[in-house]
């Protein structure tokens, strides 16, 4: 069999344990700086530790990709951007890990020959959005943790771009990116590196009927996966890397994982057979390096499962003490070096020469001119002894030979300077040919500056999951659009339905929008193609995307259809607004996390904000019902408990199979209306998720009162939250 070689991918949250899983076999390691990485919390690398890094991993031919992977609010982006890359970028940083849209922009625009790496935050999970991630600039796509090998094939055997996959540590239980469920019930963004995970406490499940179905159970907790017996299948899915969770966790894990992972992709590559056999005592250390209650082997051959959930609470097992103690030894507290050969001159009357090898570069150095002793000349043991003499260079002397007369004489401290000239000017050549110049354009010259804002007229939406809503929707004058989401139909039917809401709403006088799959994989997008000309002749004016498959997939349409991008195809700076716009939007969603400053000092023009709703705050590929009762392939919404005694409506999307779960609240901006009005807005969304008709009508009976001049105030309203309107997160 045709073997494509692997590249094993290390975490490191300290220089400590970056050097650990280089000794354990790592052959590139990512890392976090002290800006726009997602995993705030951890020990990141200063500005000074991580050049040093660079070049410590770089003399031993490894690579080191930094994490740029949050989304950047308009005052983060720019100059600020460009001048904390830049310093990485002169010294030969090896990629950059990418979440917003923007930043891939602005990276690609302004410093070229960096390689980007789009994040699995992007959930990217298809062919479609893997070729995006291609034209947008990107060199590897970090594929979503829910994807199967079979589709990790698919883009292999389609889109030209290299992959990269989680292969071990820990999972979310919501797809990568799409969970607001910290950021909403804490204010900590995972977006923003401040995950607080509340996917990890126990809730109590009830049915739609309010039934108790489990108490207190760690019900959105997965456990941790190893992928180490699916090498083989990894590697004819076409993964080029096989990315190792935790940068977060100890130096013993760290090398303890990618130590045994070395050493079963170094079997599989030096086996005829193309297989591995992992021992028993293998398996039972690398669980004993680190799990949350077991190990799964994730989403590789399936879609979800209840034994992929610890249910009761997580129990995070380490490493017994024998293991840690040899790890640390073998790794932590060992560091290979570079073998040199060195010639050393010294001859009276000549400068002193020192010549230092790795085999392939050399470097020749001169010093004081050598003297004749007067009292003691040099003895070449104690010579050959302070040029051995490496320190915490990155070098050991293999061979040193030394050319000397025998009466001649050199202080110390030149001897000193000449080994350090020597050793400094060899590792200067071989870093040369990795080191950068200055980036194309400087500074000064990529300030973006802020478009007025030019007024359009107002779009008022109603977005509905439910058919039976649209009745009293289309009382409403007011309403110019109406959004039917996907979840509201079966796929048996969709057609016929969707065609027959769209007479109805067109009747009314109103556009009608179509909002596809929160989710678009292989079988998704597959059948949404072959009923590509169903989906025009129902009718509809537009589609609502609401991820980058779904983009790619527009843009055989958008001259048919209008095309808009929802809140969740992350629009927080203004270059994120624009790279979007120059993929034919006719407009995009205000994302739910700013507030109301950042959203008055974005650009509007083609911006909807929703005003009610329930938001989402996780979309999974796993299922409440499922896993707590059975499936049985029945649309439905259950609720999840938490210790506050707060009820999360829970929609199983039986279609596609996934799960959307909602805020225990809507949030309400209605009462602020005025003040949006003020912010070049496009357009209003209200959107209905579990309402009952009467709660609709309420809502938009209310609005309707605002519209037209009444002053409403907020303890006027239902309960409701005001999101982050105000408080936004950091």
């Amino acid at each position: 069999m045709t073997k494509n070689k692997f590249e094993i991918l290390a975490p490191a949250g300290s220089f400590e344990i970056l050097k650990a899983v280089i000794e354990a076999g790592a052959d590139a390691v990512y890392v976090g700086g002290s800006q726009y990485g997602a995993r705030a919390y951890a020990n990141n690398f200063s500005e000074e530790e991580l050049l040093e890094a660079l070049d410590y991993a770089h003399l031993r031919g490894k690579k080191i990709y930094l994490t740029v992977n949050t989304l950047m609010k308009n005052q983060e982006i720019g100059t600020p951007l460009y001048e904390y890359l830049l310093p990485y970028y002169k010294h030969g940083l090896d990629a950059v890990i990418v979440q917003d849209i923007g930043a891939i922009t602005y990276i690609k625009t302004y410093f070229p020959d960096l390689p980007i790496h789009a994040s699995t935050q992007m959930t990217v999970t298809g062919v479609m959005g893997a070729r995006l991630m291609k034209e947008l600039g990107a060199s590897r796509v970090v594929t979503a943790r829910e994807m199967s090998l079979d589709e990790i094939r698919e883009i292999h055997e389609n889109v030209d771009i290299e992959i990269e996959t989680f292969v071990h540590g820990a999972l979310c239980y919501c797809y990568s990116g799409q969970c607001l469920m910290s950021s909403m019930l804490g204010g900590r963004s995972g977006n923003r590196g401040r995950c607080a995970q509340p996917c990890r406490l126990a809730y109590s499940v009830y049915d739609a009927a309010h039934r108790e179905i489990s108490k207190d159970s760690y019900v959105l907790s997965p456990k941790d996966m190893c992928g180490i017996e699916f090498l083989p299948k990894m590697n004819e899915a076409g993964i080029d890397s096989l990315k190792i969770e935790g940068r977060m966790k100890q130096v013993q894990y760290a090398a303890g994982v990618v130590s045994y992972y070395r050493k079963y992709v170094d079997q599989f590559m030096n086996s005829s057979e193309g297989a591995v056999h992992v021992t028993k005592q293998d398996q039972k250390d690398i669980l004993d390096l680190g799990n949350r209650s077991g190990f799964t082997n994730a989403y590789f051959t399936r879609h979800n499962g209840k034994d992929m959930i610890t249910f009761t609470k997580p129990n995070h097992q380490k490493a017994n003490e024998t293991l840690q103690n040899r790890i640390t030894e073998q790794y932590a507290q060992t560091e290979s070096k570079i073998g040199i050969d060195g010639i050393l001159r010294l001859r009276k009357g000549e400068a002193a020469e020192f010549k230092v090898s790795d085999g392939k570069t050399e470097a020749i150095v001169t010093g004081n001119v050598v003297q004749q002793a007067e009292k003691k000349p040099l003895l070449k043991e104690e010579v050959e002894k302070r040029f051995k003499k490496t320190g915490d260079t990155s070098f050991v002397f293999q061979n040193l030979s030394i050319e000397m007369d025998a009466d001649a004489f050199m202080p110390v401290g030149a001897m000193n300077q000449l080994r350090r000239d020597a050793l400094q000017k060899l590792q200067d050549q071989l870093l040369e040919p990795v080191q950068r110049k200055e980036a194309d354009q400087k500074a000064g010259n990529i300030e973006r500056q802020l478009v007025k804002n030019v007024r359009s007229p107002k779009r008022y939406i109603a977005a509905t999951e439910q058919r039976t809503l649209l009745p009293a929707i289309l009382q409403y004058a007011w309403i110019t659009d109406v959004y039917m989401d996907s979840t509201a139909y079966s796929n048996q039917t969709i057609w016929s339905d969707l065609k027959e809401d769209v007479n109805r709403i067109h009747g009314a006088g109103k556009k009608a929008q179509f909002i596809l799959p929160a989710i678009f994989r292989q079988s998704t997008s597959e059948f949404y193609k072959k009923n590509q000309e169903s989906l025009l002749d129902s009718g509809i004016d537009g589609i609502v995307v609401k991820n980058y498959e779904e983009l790619q997939f527009a843009s055989d349409l958008k001259e048919s259809l209008e095309v808009y991008i929802d809140h969740n195809m992350y629009t927080y700076n203004n270059y994120a607004v624009d790279t979007f716009a120059e993929y034919g939007i006719n407009g995009n969603t205000v994302p739910i996390e700013l507030n109301r400053n950042e959203i008055r000092h974005r650009e509007n023009a083609q911006s909807e904000i929703i005003v009610y709703g329930r938001y989402p705050l996780m979309t999974s590929a796993q299922c409440v019902h499922c896993n707590t009762v059975r499936c049985d392939r029945k649309p439905q919404i259950m609720w999840l408990k938490d210790r506050y005694q707060k009820d999360f409506p829970v929609r199983n999307n039986c279609n596609e199979c996934y799960n959307i779960i909602y805020n225990s609240l809507p949030v309400s901006l209605l009462h602020c209306y005025t003040e949006l009005t003020e912010m070049n807005l496009n357009g209003f969304r209200l959107q209905f998720t579990i309402e009952t008709e009467k709660q609709t009508k309420e809502v938009l009976t209310m609005f309707q009162k605002i519209l037209n001049g009444e002053r409403i105030t907020a303890s006027g309203m239902q309960e409701f939250t005001n999101g982050h309107y105000k408080r936004g997160v950091e």
